[in-house]
């Protein structure tokens, strides 16, 4: 991307305190673009539709992350937080002033409660008992109502993460480490105020510059990791960790922390914080949006460093399948950069013999990671590209007639064949006029929707 240096304040801006003065940022780059001051990569067909933003832990506000996505070549970019919807109005104003597609969803932990995988580890990397879901696709007029189903969530993990806090600082006195305030230095540091959530990493990155603002990078600091915290560092964690001026020190020390210190004072989870699946799955069908399992599969690497070596689903994943079908779920989505062609290939089959769409999307939560995945490119994922794309056409026509959703009987009835209906709501995502977003193409009409 190449732009002149008048608007670099207007980049920077996209991360401001304040939502209106990131958008009116996105308005002054969007003028610098449709004037060929700013030229920006050619667009491919890459698609990311899990992008998380402040409002549950990443280093871009939702403006920033549609930029950092446009900026990429991405054609559709998608708000995916913990817990949260704080930034998903904002997402979609971003995406229309920038011209980028957008998607809105969160994800959030559920108890599987009464089901076979009542007490076994699914993709909840230390938990039993506790899937991650995604809910995707969320109409815009229903934004509120998920809300309030994650109001009480976010009271639950807020009391749990005061206690988490307490119990690493007994471990931090311990070794002459300054104390962590949760309001200080968390809640102060977090979008939570304004709807987001707080995760276990605005703790750890609180951690990460105590530590920081005690040692500061470099050698001192990796003799108190593995001589102190008794942390076994990777070469390569153990190089950025050495080097005092990589860009990336903070999200690099996070990580090294999430992976192998986590544990010493995590606290699992009750009841009130994770949601009964079936609930989940309820509100997924009253807002008219699509209910997905996040297919980890067992790992032996991490995409992006921060998560150990770990086996989840795969030794009982044709069972499990069956099971999420059974319960409801729309939907299987997963990472293409974090799986073998093996696993990748054994999904892929599960999910059309059972009916289930494929929906794909990158964590992105650090500074680190690139927008980018050139997995995504590969000719094999084509469909998860139309994916998104029926994704999106689903989205924005069901906040204007939310009768017309991918999963409404009316459209169903039209469509029995997931693959051809999936087809029909990808060309009405394409062909949307992505600046203005809520007026529905001719596409729409082969679906059955009539304007007003």
């Amino acid at each position: 991307m190449v732009f002149a240096d008048k608007y670099a304040s207007a980049v920077a801006r996209l991360n401001a305190g304040c939502c209106a003065e990131r958008l009116a940022a996105a308005r002054e780059l969007a003028a610098g673009v449709a004037c060929g001051d700013i030229t920006l990569p050619v667009r491919t067909v890459e698609v990311n539709n899990h992008v998380h933003t402040c409002y549950s832990f990443s280093p871009y506000s939702p403006t920033a992350a549609a930029w950092e996505a446009l900026s990429a070549g991405l054609q559709a970019v998608g708000i995916m937080d913990h817990d949260s919807v704080a930034g998903v109005d904002e997402m979609l104003a971003a995406g229309a002033i920038f011209g980028i597609a957008t998607t809105a969803g969160f994800e959030v932990r559920v108890r599987m409660d009464d089901t076979p995988f009542a007490g076994r580890a699914l993709n909840g990397p230390g938990l039993t008992g506790i899937a991650y879901i995604a809910i995707h696709g969320i109409p815009a007029p229903m934004v509120p109502r998920c809300a309030a189903f994650l109001r009480p969530v976010n009271t639950a993990r807020n009391a749990r993460n005061r206690a988490m806090v307490a119990r690493l600082n007994e471990l931090l006195a311990a070794q002459g480490i300054p104390e962590i305030d949760f309001d200080a230095d968390v809640y102060a540091k977090s979008y939570a105020a304004e709807g987001g959530s707080i995760t276990e990493r605005h703790i750890l990155a609180a951690l990460s510059q105590k530590l920081i603002d005690l040692c500061g990078p470099g050698a001192a600091l990796v003799t108190l990791l593995e001589e102190k915290l008794k942390l076994e560092l990777p070469g390569k964690i153990r190089h950025f960790l050495l080097d005092t001026a990589n860009p990336h020190y903070l999200y690099d020390l996070l990580g090294v922390l999430k992976s192998s210190y986590t544990d010493a004072f995590f606290i699992d989870p009750g009841p009130e914080e994770c949601p009964e699946v079936r609930a989940a799955l309820a509100l997924a069908e009253e807002i008219g949006a699509i209910s997905a399992y996040a297919y980890l599969g067992d790992v032996t690497e991490s995409p992006t460093g921060d998560k150990k070596a770990e086996k989840f689903e795969d030794e009982f994943l044709d069972e499990l399948i069956v099971c999420l079908r059974e319960l409801g779920f729309r939907a299987i989505t997963y990472m293409p950069p974090r799986n073998t062609p093996a696993q990748l290939d054994r999904i892929r089959t599960l999910c059309e013999n059972n009916g289930l769409l494929q929906i794909s999307g990158v964590d992105i939560n650090s500074s680190r990671q690139s927008f980018n995945c050139p997995e995504i490119l590969d000719p094999r994922h084509a469909g998860l590209i139309s994916a998104t794309w029926a994704l999106i056409g689903h989205e924005k026509l069901a906040s204007v007639a939310p009768s017309y959703g991918f999963f409404q009987p009316m459209v169903i009835s039209r469509y029995p064949a997931l693959a051809d209906r999936l087809l029909a709501f990808a060309a009405v995502g394409m062909a949307l006029d992505q600046h203005q977003p809520r007026i529905m193409p001719a596409a729409a009409k082969n679906i059955g929707y009539q304007p007003c």
